[in-house]
């Protein structure tokens, strides 16, 4: 059960329901939001498109229900929200589309590294690789959005600790880091 307090006059009244009323209207300024976004919605960054007295999980729940059965489907990937392909029509998709654009695998290997231990520096990745961490590799992991800089070690030189991004998240469908699979 959700509560939904909406103003009616001076005071609020409460009430109580299975799923959140939110005014299609807004709804539509919330849908708008999220598709024009070019990375995924906070509930911070959508607080302000949205009166008091609606809470912005309630109003993104509500979205993802209105296109949950769609081609397209609301999903939450992290600490944000976006908008993505239906999973099950993914694979007819690729056929029409073609294969899009990989990463290299040594990209793909050193961001299941970060993903896997993170945060930890460039060095730390080599180690646990057995091999150097090119620079290029690391530019292309982070011009595609896949990581980010997470803060500095407290060490010599202050190196820069590298962690996974939301968008990481989304690419790969996961809605927390916990979801990845174990590695041994």
């Amino acid at each position: 059960m959700i509560c939904v307090v909406e103003p009616t006059g001076n005071a609020a009244q409460s009430e109580t329901m299975e799923s959140p009323r939110v005014n299609p209207d807004l709804l539509r300024l919330v849908e708008a939001f999220v598709f024009a976004s070019p990375e995924p919605v906070t509930l911070r960054s959508l607080r302000p498109l949205l009166p008091q007295y609606i809470d912005p999980y309630d109003a993104l729940i509500a979205l993802q229900e209105l296109w949950s059965d769609r081609g397209v489907v609301l999903v939450q990937a992290g600490e944000g929200w976006t908008f993505h392909t239906a999973r099950d029509l993914a694979p007819a998709l690729q056929a029409a589309l073609g294969v899009s654009r990989r990463l290299p695998r040594v990209a793909m290997e050193i961001l299941v590294v970060i993903a896997k231990w993170q945060p930890l520096t460039r060095t730390d990745i080599e180690q646990i690789r057995g091999v150097n961490a090119a620079q290029t590799t690391m530019d292309i992991l982070l011009e595609t959005g896949l990581i980010k800089p997470s803060g500095r070690r407290d060490s010599p030189g202050h190196p820069i600790l590298w962690g996974t991004t939301d968008y990481f998240l989304a690419h790969f469908g996961l809605g927390s880091i916990r979801e990845l699979p174990e590695f041994d």
